[in-house]
């Protein structure tokens, strides 16, 4: 489904075939672009909705396998008292200015296994990028889905992230 403003949306949420969700908007911005504050560990915490994402540490990412600290604080979501703590991003996906996909790992054992990933696709007349971004937690392991704390944040924290990466890459000289 696409609106006027160039938002799509797909969910498939708990009670779906797949657990993951996926939006997309429209941006004034090269591919690119985004993807160079995609790859950037403190974009990240730029452009971050759900307020839990607090600093991060690391070089840029090029590669499948390339990792990053980032320094997070779920009281954020007010979900569970778990207070500040840090998570390692590792890259499971990376095309140069196309795709880059993410899974964390950390204290939590066995690992959660949860997918984040944007996908950009440049629009016609070089008009900017579609950013598609989503969220996967179709392969949590039985021990953490059996809490029924997933999916960890809303649909609606995709869609705000991507307005505020708009916001942000479209502001860049």
């Amino acid at each position: 489904m696409c609106d006027s403003a160039g938002m799509t949306s797909e969910t498939t949420g708990r009670t779906g075939a797949t657990e993951r969700f996926e939006v997309a908007r429209d941006v004034a911005a090269p591919p690119e672009q985004v993807f160079a504050l995609l790859c950037d560990p403190r974009g990240h915490v730029a452009v971050d909705s759900s307020g839990m994402l607090q600093s991060a540490d690391g070089e840029p990412v090029r590669a499948v396998g390339d990792t990053f600290v980032v320094h997070m604080d779920r009281e954020a979501l007010g979900d569970l008292p778990m207070g500040r703590y840090d998570v390692t991003v590792v890259i499971t996906a990376y095309a140069q200015d196309r795709l880059i996909e993410w899974t964390i790992s950390g204290t939590v054992r066995p690992p959660l296994r949860h997918l984040y990933g944007y996908r950009l696709d440049a629009l016609p007349d070089g008009r900017g990028t579609r950013v598609t971004s989503y969220y996967d937690w179709s392969e949590i392991d039985p021990v953490h889905r059996e809490k029924g704390v997933f999916p960890v944040i809303p649909e609606s924290a995709l869609r705000a992230t991507l307005g505020i990466l708009a916001r942000t890459v479209e502001h860049r000289p």
